[in-house]
């Protein structure tokens, strides 16, 4: 089963780093605020370069200087079950996955939306007895 991994990144700005390893690499996501367990409760997430898939169990002090710069660490971390992955032309535009984490537990959605190419994402838990989109 795939991982997920959500890092405290204390850099120039304190923001969560969501991943979850999927086509061989950690997906991406810059989210500036703690992700919610609120049903709905949106946070922007900005996509990021993938990772390597070894980057799910660092934590510790990116030195000053370097891109990043400031202390990581593992703020949750589980398995996850992709249940949908929409695409359009190629680009991903959607993904609804199931977390089993220790403190993200559910289905959640990221949500890309469009705004002069900008690689801006909703990231929030979805109501359980919500239909997928596929």
């Amino acid at each position: 089963m795939p991982i997920f991994v959500v890092q405290k990144h204390a850099a120039t700005h304190l923001h969560y780093d969501f991943r979850l390893e999927m086509d061989e690499v950690l997906k991406s996501w810059a989210v500036p605020k703690v992700p919610s367990v609120v049903p709905d409760e949106k946070r922007l997430a900005i996509m990021v370069d993938d990772h390597d898939i070894s980057y799910a169990d660092f934590e510790g002090e990116i030195s000053e200087g370097n891109y990043g710069a400031g202390k990581v660490e593992i703020w949750d971390k589980g398995t996850y079950e992709l249940e949908a992955r929409k695409q359009e032309d190629g680009i991903d535009k959607k993904f609804v996955f199931f977390l089993r984490g220790k403190r993200l537990k559910g289905r959640f959605t990221l949500l890309k939306f469009d705004k002069a190419g900008a690689n801006n994402w909703l990231l929030f838990k979805t109501k359980e007895e919500q239909k997928i989109m596929k």
